[in-house]
């Protein structure tokens, strides 16, 4: 559960991002000359929606377990086993140790108890061995009985004891409780007010490279909130640290700000390739947004047949686009079938 979030529920309407299958009608924006100033609006605030902790976490491998996570050491012979994979092992060892009292050991079996790790899954039991690690302090522990207290499925529901939680997880150098603790001021108090408070712990956050505050801190430069001046050249650069890390919202933000000149040079060709890379990760939005750029010819060659192509897959999921409908309506029969046959191929 190492990369849960906060519940959907738990975020204000004004953070939430678009889902892949919302209509897109908007057009793209138009290359502009560059005047050395920049007289468009600020976008809407948009904070990325956190995912939900229904999906299961990856496996842990040992090139991202971090030990500190369970308050261990290196040499810990559970740890040692979790790492390598023997997670039956790591699970027998860890056991008796944490019936003892011990809060690594409490907080790793509560981890292969709640990820069904060589155990049959049993989130109810790992929230009691979480709840007793957090009490001794452990972050890791902590941050993820806030979200048990915030979810209420296996735990009652408890939003006071939940944000006591995540501010202490936040305050030891979670850097995933940042994120969700400043997610949870702004939700608190939607204003300005609120929007300086979190402001401290999204920068945290995206200093440890995590990419949703760095899209959070992206949109808080954009907008000029939370005490902070609009600054477009800032916030194109947290949007590309965050887009390097595969952040599919920041790289079509990315895209649309190059092909503005908003904040930086325009790229054309850079903002056809972040597209493409959202497109081809299967961002629903970014696959009709790179539809558009072929059939504009923006950052690449005019190319009807994969336009078509791109944006038959984003119908497909659910996508509806008056705009790109007529244009499919103005295909000849060739083009068609031969945009059907490539969409058929397309990621």
């Amino acid at each position: 559960m190492a990369s849960a979030r906060l519940p959907l529920q738990a975020l204000l309407a004004a953070v939430m991002i678009q889902t892949a299958a919302a209509a897109e009608t908007v057009p793209l924006p138009q290359p502009k000359p560059d005047t050395g100033m920049h007289t468009d609006k600020p976008i809407e605030n948009q904070l990325p929606q956190p995912a939900t902790t229904a999906e299961p976490a990856p496996l842990p491998s040992a090139d991202n377990i971090n030990p500190d996570r369970f308050g261990a050491k290196p040499a810990d012979a559970a740890y040692g086993a979790f790492q390598r994979g023997l997670y039956k092992t790591a699970y027998n060892l860890a056991l008796v140790r944490a019936q003892n009292g011990d809060p690594a050991a409490q907080t790793l079996v509560a981890e292969i108890l709640s990820r069904g790790l060589g155990v049959p899954l049993n989130a109810a039991e790992a929230a009691k061995w979480y709840a007793l690690a957090a009490e001794q302090g452990v972050p890791e522990s902590q941050f993820q009985y806030a979200l048990m207290l915030l979810d209420g499925r296996y735990v009652k529901k408890d939003e006071k004891e939940a944000y006591a939680l995540m501010q202490a997880a936040a305050e030891a150098g979670n850097r995933l409780a940042q994120f969700n603790f400043a997610q949870m001021l702004v939700q608190q108090d939607p204003g300005d007010a609120g929007w300086s408070k979190a402001v401290s712990y999204y920068e945290r956050a995206a200093a440890t490279g995590l990419a949703d505050a760095q899209y959070a801190m992206s949109q808080i430069y954009a907008n000029g909130v939370g005490g902070k001046t609009r600054d477009d050249a800032h916030a194109r650069r947290l949007l590309a640290q965050a887009a390097r890390q595969n952040y599919d919202t920041a790289q079509i933000d990315l895209a649309a700000w190059m092909i503005e000149g908003r904040g930086g040079a325009r790229d054309l060709k850079s903002a056809f390739g972040w597209t493409k890379q959202a497109a081809e990760g299967g961002n629903v939005a970014a696959e009709n947004r790179l539809a558009k750029l072929y059939m504009e010819g923006i950052g690449v060659d005019p190319d009807l047949v994969l336009a078509a192509a791109w944006y038959i897959v984003a119908r497909r999921a659910g996508l509806i686009d008056p705009q790109m409908d007529d244009f499919l309506q103005g295909l000849s029969d060739d083009q068609t079938k031969q945009a059907l046959q490539k969409a058929n191929r397309l990621p």
